[in-house]
This record gives structure tokens, C-alpha cells and sequence, in this order.
């Protein structure tokens, strides 16, 4: 299978000018000013780029695929995130997590939600555990599971400043972390500890404290929903300019913003502004979790489910309304996870690295096409393939 992208602006995702793209089947194979094939080569796919952006397919490092919630009992348990949900998107790369419930979202229907997302035609890997410490494992240790199972790659989401949490300990998550890094260490994976910020005023206490008294060093945590409140986000400046990675959860709804959490393409333009590289910053969107609004009390007052396509609206309202640098915006989405999440062949376009694309209208960012791992996914605004049962 050759697709051939022809005169379109890449973004890798840096500027580097008006390129002809030709990719082989899951991979790029060429990148170049031009790209001749011969003329009875009628079989090979030709994509006019004229006028558009070519950059790296989207990566989403924290969505619940298998769904989430639950905090309102079982009739708020949130729906699996259907495929089209992220194509649509331009996003080609998903980690999934499964969140408040480790009981009835469990490790075995996660790596099996992975897999047939795999199956039908996105790149998808997991991290093992829920928020609560001890950890629930595929295998029974986080060792052997990011050892043992290729698409686990780190552990969490974990909690803490939470009411939901199960309010860990330094120990407890200095140990946790020490497991993930050894497992991580062994498999030649990054093993980060992906932590969930909830809206205590420890804030990042927690993971400072270990850092502070253990040889753990700060970037193997991951923590997200930084953007969560003001002061938290504050914290977050701090945290970032020690050297540890801030994630923003980009899907949101008007009552937590009114509450003082800050949108994401604004919490990017602070803290570039404020002077943390943007290599420390990223975006995910908490796809199909229940964002779960609760009282003074922590009784649960509202709930709605977190999108996919808030990952591509805040990209691009950074870009258009924060006016964040292009190649900037893109690397929070693309660059900087996959060197976080250590999946080498993502995030950039280069050749030899997966051919995951997308192809925007170069004044409005309207994505046009979608191409995940050589395959043409959206092509024209319309979805050329769809879930199993879609």
C-alpha cells in the first residue's frame, strides 16, 4: 500500500518547508522537495496537499476507552470510546486508563478494548492500575505487566489530592514508582507513573515528597488535570520549572471554568509565557470519563463525559484565539508525549516513523484527512473507515 502526499506544507512538527510525502504501507519512506512515480503506476493513492499542512497524527495519552465514571452509580458508568471518535479527531494514537472504578473496569477488559482498537486500524496502548494503591495488575506485579505486555507502558491514572483517591502515602507511591521505573528499565520502556490531580490544596505535594526523599527523579511522573483550579495551576509553574511534565486535560464544561479551572490553550500560553519550555507540556483530553462536579460536601451535583475532539479544539484555539506558535501547539499533542510516553515511532514525521498524519486546511485548521498508520482513516472531512459497530 504507497500513498503519495503531493505540494503540502509539513509540520514534523516544526516548519521544514513544501515537501512531497510517500508512505509504504505503515511507515514514511519519503520525504523530499519532490517525488516523481512513474506514470503507469495508476495503482498507487495521490493526495493534493496544495493548501493544506501535513503534521503528525495526534497522540492522546489519557483517555478511558473501556468508559468511565460511575460516581453516580452504575447508571452514570460512561460508554467505551467508539473509534470514529478519535479519527475524527486526527487522532492516531490513544493510552488508555480506566480511573475511579478498578472494581468493574477492570485490566483484562482494557488491554482487550486496546487491542480491537488496534484491530481497527489506530496505534493504542494502556497503562496498568486504577486510582487506588495497592495497584490491580494484569499479572499481579507492575514488573511483569509492563515486562510481559507489550501495549502496557506505564501505571496509573493513581490519585491523590483527591477524595476519590486512596489517599497513598509517601511510601506507598515512592514504592509504586520504583516498580514502575524497574519494569520500564527492563522492557525498554519509559514506565511513567501517570498521576491524577484532584483538587486538594496538597496539589503536588505528594510526588515533590518523593522526589525530595528518594533517588526517584521527578520525570518519571506524569501528572494531569494540572489545569484543574488556578492555585493547582500555579503549583504547576513551579512543578514544571523544576523539571517535571504538567499535563492539561483539554475536555472541560462552562461550570468548571466559571469554578476557576483554566482553559487549556490559555494554561499553554501562561506558562510559555511564564518560562517552562514547552518540551514539559502537554495535552490529553480525558476522553470518556465522567467530569463529575461535586459540592462543598463531596456529594456528586452534576456529571457530564469528557470528548476526544476537545484534544483537537484546544490545539487549535491556542493557535487562533491564544496565538501560540503553530509548531509550538502541535508539539503538546505530538512531539512532546511521545518522548514522554517513550513511543519512539510517534509524534514526528520523519522517515521510517509510523505513517500517522493529518492533513489541516492551512488557513482554518479544519482537519481534512487522517492517516493512521499509512491508512486513510478521513479523507475530505468524511470518515472512510469505521468502528466494528459503527
Amino acid at each position: 500500500m504507497l500513498t503519495l502526499i503531493k505540494n503540502t506544507t509539513v509540520y514534523n512538527p516544526h516548519y521544514s518547508g513544501v515537501k512531497d510525502v510517500l508512505l509504504a504501507d505503515q511507515r514514511i519512506a519519503k520525504i523530499s522537495d519532490q517525488i516523481e512515480i512513474p506514470s503507469d503506476w495508476d495503482w498507487i493513492k495521490v493526495i493534493d496537499g496544495r493548501g493544506k499542512i501535513m503534521t503528525p497524527g495526534f497522540i492522546d495519552g489519557h483517555v478511558h476507552i473501556t468508559g468511565g465514571g460511575g460516581e453516580g452509580s452504575y447508571r452514570t458508568r460512561t460508554p467505551e470510546l467508539p473509534l470514529t471518535d478519535a479519527t475524527r479527531s486526527g487522532v492516531t494514537t490513544i493510552v488508555g486508563v480506566i480511573g475511579t472504578d478498578g472494581t468493574t473496569r477492570t485490566m483484562t477488559n482494557l488491554i482487550a478494548k486496546a487491542r480491537a482498537l488496534r484491530e481497527e486500524g489506530i496505534s493504542c496502548y494502556a497503562h496498568t492500575g486504577s486510582y487506588q494503591i495497592p495497584v490491580r495488575t494484569l499479572t499481579g506485579k507492575i514488573e511483569d505487566d509492563l515486562m510481559l505486555i507489550d501495549l502496557i507502558i506505564g501505571a496509573g491514572e493513581i490519585a491523590i489530592a483527591d477524595h476519590r483517591s486512596s489517599q497513598p502515602t509517601v511510601e506507598e507511591l515512592s514504592r509504586l514508582a520504583s516498580q514502575a521505573r524497574i519494569g520500564g528499565m527492563l522492557s525498554g520502556k519509559k514506565g511513567v507513573v501517570n498521576i491524577h490531580l484532584g483538587d486538594s490544596p496538597e496539589h503536588l505535594s505528594l510526588i515533590e515528597k518523593v522526589v525530595e526523599s528518594t533517588d526517584i527523579p521527578i520525570s518519571q511522573f506524569y501528572p494531569t488535570h494540572v489545569n484543574r483550579s488556578r492555585s493547582l495551576f500555579e503549583a504547576g509553574i513551579r512543578y514544571a520549572k523544576n523539571g517535571g511534565y504538567v499535563d492539561f486535560t483539554t475536555s472541560t464544561i462552562p461550570k468548571f471554568l466559571e469554578d476557576g479551572e483554566v482553559k487549556s490553550s490559555q494554561a499553554l500560553k501562561e506558562m510559555l509565557d511564564a518560562g517552562v519550555p514547552v518540551e514539559q507540556i502537554t495535552f490529553t483530553s480525558d476522553a470518556q470519563g465522567s467530569l463529575p462536579d461535586f459540592n462543598e460536601r463531596g456529594e456528586l451535583i452534576g456529571l457530564k463525559v469528557g470528548r476526544v475532539l476537545s484534544l483537537y479544539e484546544a490545539f487549535k484555539d491556542a493557535v487562533h484565539e491564544q496565538k501560540v506558535p503553530l509548531d509550538k501547539a502541535l508539539q503538546v499533542v505530538t512531539e512532546n508525549p511521545a518522548r514522554i510516553l517513550g513511543l519512539s515511532s510517534k509524534g514526528t514525521l520523519k522517515e521510517k516513523q509510523d505513517a500517522d498524519a493529518i492533513l489541516f486546511d492551512e488557513k482554518t485548521l479544519a482537519i481534512d484527512t487522517v492517516i493512521a498508520l499509512g491508512q486513510v482513516m478521513v479523507e475530505k472531512g468524511e470518515v472512510t473507515v469505521k468502528g466494528t459497530f459503527e
